[in-house]
């Protein structure tokens, strides 16, 4: 089964962003593909490499960066809602004059049609979060 994932909420407020990554480590441990992981609203935030939780709490973009590595999956952050949210990549950075970006490792910033082209191709759609 080839799966798409679309992940709406933020990595510390909600429990999906946590059930999307197992749900995502899981399908490909058991052979299963997932065509993207596309981040949308909140979800974007999963994208930093800024946020620093405790020792003792999980990180959640490190283990979706770590993830993509590791299956050469596509984490696509959706451009309009990472920058209402601050998040950047070198590009997008420069474009608008900032001085930093703060994109994860093996995450990219892209539009809506990258959704839209994972529902066109997977055989699921599964969506976390609101």
């Amino acid at each position: 089964m080839k799966y798409g994932i679309v992940v709406n909420t933020g990595p510390y407020t909600h429990q999906a962003s946590d059930t999307a990554y197992h749900f995502t480590a899981a399908a490909l441990g058991k052979g299963h593909e997932v065509f993207r992981v596309f981040f949308y609203h909140d979800g974007v935030n999963n994208g930093t490499r800024l946020g620093v939780p405790p020792q003792d709490d999980r990180n959640l973009p490190e283990k979706w960066s770590s993830l993509a590595q590791q299956h050469d999956l596509d984490l696509v952050v959706c451009v309009a809602a990472a920058q209402r949210r601050g998040l950047l990549d070198a590009d997008e950075a420069k474009r608008h004059g900032k001085d930093a970006d703060n994109i994860a490792p093996g995450f990219r910033i892209s539009g809506l049609g990258q959704l839209i082209e994972a529902g066109i191709e997977a055989d699921r759609l599964v969506v976390f979060g609101d």
